[in-house]
């Protein structure tokens, strides 16, 4: 994955595809930066979570498909 801060702003900029998102939000649970960016950032990484999607260690557990 390129620098965190490119895709954090991509993120915002509505860049980025859903695996794409999918891989941010990973990352940013590994490194526990999900749970003190602003509160966006930690309700979507959970509810990725809740989802099954992301685990809460940080790893991909569902690929999705772009539709």
């Amino acid at each position: 994955m390129k620098d965190i801060a490119i895709d954090l702003i991509s993120y915002e900029a509505d860049e980025l595809e859903i695996d794409e998102i999918v891989a941010l939000f990973a990352t940013l649970i590994r490194s526990g930066m999900a749970w003190t960016l602003q509160g966006h950032y930690g309700r979507t990484a959970q509810a990725l979570i809740d989802e099954g999607i992301i685990s809460p260690e940080g790893e991909v557990l569902e690929e999705l498909i772009p539709a």
